[in-house]
């Protein structure tokens, strides 16, 4: 865990920067323009290349502590640039930040342990975030980021998004909205190259059919969801808006830090007794972040902001999806997803101690060095438990960049 990161992750104004000079080098094929503002009335910009009707389009930044995503889109961009098959009937677009508020606040850009990476955690609560919005409020209320990334969608009626995401520890998967014929071989193929675990039972995929291991495919509508208290539902989210043209969406998803645990596809001896276990200590552990919020609120009054909004909101999740592990059969008996459904658990009283930690360090708060010691030991079991270990920067963009080409064309394939 201590494996220095050999590169650091760019900020949003540096792949802006780094997207205007691809633009300025080839002006006859390749333009970035402003396509909205934040909530903040931060610039979302578009990297568009090519001229063709047919359209892919990337979406970078989605979820702002996932900021691989950013650099990958570029890789891709050039890559299509410097292929020209690639782009001979078909446009490529690169929306290279979604939510630049909270890439704002997210700042561990170069991390040099899981600790660290939590120090300037930030993801904002649900209904902030501007692919799941959707799901969570009405067409009224919903953020610009997300009116601008439909907006997008309905003008370039895309016949595949791939939206960039990442996961700080664990392996990496692809989630569809359909099914994409052809990608697993070329998906494990990189993943392997580059010494990247595929995560076979991801918990973000908690029982939906694979079409090969680590791709997952949204179930039919009207299947039981795995976890019935979670409020984000994929089918109501900028993942299916794509599917009013016809479109699919690929979700591609890789780790920062990687752990064999979570590709193992053998039966686990007792999955029902390790999701109770599992329960209970999300559970304990979250209660023990929530007496420091109880403890520390009545000092906070105006302070806090998204973090707080985003740490209270994870924590509110909690009790309904404990009561999910314990009553309802698990989705999957492999040891690939207990491992999954592990970091799962650890990461949501994590995350919202983390948060809750940097609000009371902003505001000088005498609970913080209490909270401050629950995030160092959490995050120190967490890596010791997967036995975490650092993925290069430049293979998580190498294996998102290639993951994105392999479903752009072959979902091409199905395209006429």
């Amino acid at each position: 865990m201590s494996l220095l990161p050999e590169l650091r992750y760019p900020t949003v104004t540096e792949l802006v920067r780094s997207a205007r000079a691809l633009a300025a080098q080839r002006p006859g094929v390749c333009r970035l323009r402003q396509v909205g503002v934040s909530r903040a009335g931060r610039p979302l910009q578009l990297l568009s290349i090519g001229h063709a009707r047919r359209a892919v389009l990337v979406v970078a930044g989605a979820h702002s502590n996932e900021p691989a995503g950013g650099p990958a889109a570029l890789a891709v961009a050039r890559r299509v640039l410097a292929e020209r098959e690639l782009r001979a009937d078909t446009s490529w677009h690169f929306l290279l930040c979604a939510d630049p508020d909270g890439a704002s606040l997210h700042v561990t850009p170069a991390p040099h342990s899981l600790f660290d990476y939590h120090l300037g955690f930030f993801r904002p609560a649900g209904a902030e975030q501007p692919e799941w919005a959707p799901a969570m409020l009405p067409p009224d209320r919903l953020p610009p980021e997300t009116r601008v990334l439909t907006g997008v969608i309905d003008e370039l009626r895309p016949y595949v998004q791939v939206t960039l995401h990442g996961t700080d520890l664990g392996g990496s998967w692809v989630q569809l909205t359909k099914d994409v014929r052809g990608i697993a071989e070329p998906f494990a193929k990189s993943a392997a190259e580059l010494h990247i675990p595929v995560e076979t039972g991801a918990s973000d995929a908690a029982g939906w059919p694979a079409s090969g291991p680590g791709v997952h495919v949204m179930p039919a509508p009207g299947a039981g969801a795995a976890y019935p208290s979670m409020p984000d539902d994929a089918r109501r989210s900028t993942w299916y808006h794509a599917h009013r043209y016809g479109g699919l969406t690929a979700v591609v998803e890789v780790p920062m830090w990687a752990s064999d645990l979570v590709d193992d596809p053998t039966q686990h001896p007792a999955p029902a007794a390790a999701m109770r276990r599992l329960a209970g200590r999300l559970l304990r552990q979250s209660q023990a972040v929530d007496q420091v919020l109880t403890d520390a609120l009545p000092r906070l009054e105006g302070a806090g902001g998204p973090l707080l909004r985003a740490a209270t909101w994870g924590l509110a999740l909690v009790p309904g999806l404990a009561a999910d592990w314990v009553h309802t059969r698990p989705a999957d008996d492999t040891r690939a997803y207990i491992g999954s459904v592990d970091a799962f658990s650890r990461r949501l009283p994590l995350r919202a101690a983390a948060m809750l930690l940097r609000v009371l360090r902003e505001t000088d708060d005498r609970a913080a060095p209490r909270l401050e010691r629950l995030v160092e030991a959490w995050s120190g079991s967490f890596a010791d438990r997967f036995g975490a270990r650092w993925v290069p920067l430049e293979h998580q963009i190498e294996h998102q960049a290639r993951t994105v080409v392999a479903v752009a064309l072959h979902a091409r394939e199905g395209v006429h």
